[in-house]
């Protein structure tokens, strides 16, 4: 039997709450009394299994730092509510009836949960998702799977995770570097596919920022350590930009220069930067150097200086497909880029639409 769209919506708005509530018991055990859930055994034990992770999250992968993980379920926890469940599938129209297809994802591992919002458009679009897990982001899907399915039984088949090659599916949904996209683009070449390549988040400056504007720029810019699409990596400023007090601002990031995975790739850049004689500027933890290309390597900002706003826009409208989102004047606000909404789909590429239509 199949979950009806307003039992699923239910569904994943239980988890929201329950994130909500864990989180505002500082990730600590919340009673299954207190959410009302049946298997109470069952998600009790999934509830220490997760709060186990996030206290062990660097034993898996140096970048979930606890701060992190909290970060990624604390959105989770705002995007999962009813009311935006609603808002968001009302502008789609789900067929009466539908075959049932199995839809192919390749999850990244980047940041934890990236592929949470792919998940949640095939289970509404009431297929059947069967993901390849990044080594780097295997453990926190499953399980939030596993709570949704105590929240609504008849999703527990609807989701199957595996970490081997992928096998039996319909339709294909990829996401990776520019060189895994070309590899993905050929083998799944006779699939109806969305290939999904390299995009950073862009930051336009006019110079006028209030140094709240600017504090939120940097969050822009280094949540996440700066590794996800959105992360802002580059900065256009106008020209002969003054930089000092916006470095002065970043210094609230500058515990970024404890944590070894980080600070070793500071280190790196800036010694290829020191023998080669390039040009930049280096705040302790954090090197910015002039550069044309979008994406910046890790503890990297490149920038580059611009005199006409019109122009400016003309050549960012150019290199689009190098662009995930833009936050200044005219586009995204300062501090929006790591609060995406449900309707906000990467590449720009809507997916339920393109599940939808299969």
């Amino acid at each position: 039997m199949t979950a009806t769209t307003k039992e699923k919506i239910q569904a994943f708005a239980k988890l929201g709450s329950y994130l909500k509530a864990l989180i505002a018991n500082n990730m600590k055990a919340v009673s299954p009394l207190e959410i009302q859930v049946d298997q109470k055994e069952n998600f009790a034990k999934l509830q220490d299994d997760l709060l186990n992770f996030y206290a062990h999250s660097t034993h898996h992968n140096a970048w979930f730092t606890a701060d992190n993980v909290l970060f990624s379920l604390k959105e989770w926890s705002i995007a999962l509510q009813e009311e935006s469940l609603n808002n968001w599938l009302k502008n789609y129209d789900f067929p009466p009836q539908q075959k049932d297809k199995t839809i192919g994802i390749v999850m990244a591992g980047n940041l934890p949960l990236v592929g949470f919002h792919d998940y949640l458009c095939v289970i509404m679009s009431n297929y059947t998702l069967l993901a390849k897990l990044s080594s780097d982001d295997a453990f926190l899907l499953p399980v939030l799977h596993e709570m949704i399915s105590i929240f609504e039984p008849k999703l527990q088949s609807k989701a199957h995770f595996t970490k081997d090659q992928l096998k039996g599916f319909d339709a294909i949904i990829a996401t990776g570097s520019d060189n895994t996209a070309r590899y993905f683009e050929y083998y799944f070449s006779k699939y109806p596919h969305i290939i999904r390549k390299n995009r950073s988040g862009v930051a336009v400056l006019s110079g006028e920022e209030t140094t709240q504007e600017l504090k939120a720029l940097a969050d822009d810019m280094l949540t996440y350590f700066g590794l996800g699409c959105r992360s802002v990596s580059k900065l256009y400023v106008p020209k002969n930009y003054e930089f000092k007090k916006f470095f002065q601002l970043l210094e609230d990031y500058s515990p970024l220069a404890h944590h070894s995975k980080f600070f070793n790739n500071y280190e790196y850049n800036k010694a290829i930067y020191l023998v080669n004689k390039n040009s930049h500027r280096d705040t302790g933890f954090l090197l910015f150097t002039e550069n044309t290309a979008m994406s910046s390597p890790i503890a990297v900002v490149y920038y580059e200086e611009y005199e006409d706003t019109n122009l400016l826009h003309k050549q960012l409208n150019m290199r689009s497909e190098e662009i995930q989102c833009i936050v200044g004047p005219s586009f995204l606000n300062f501090g929006e880029t790591q609060h995406p909404k449900l309707h906000d789909y990467a590449d720009g590429i809507d997916t339920m639409d393109f599940l939808l239509k299969l």
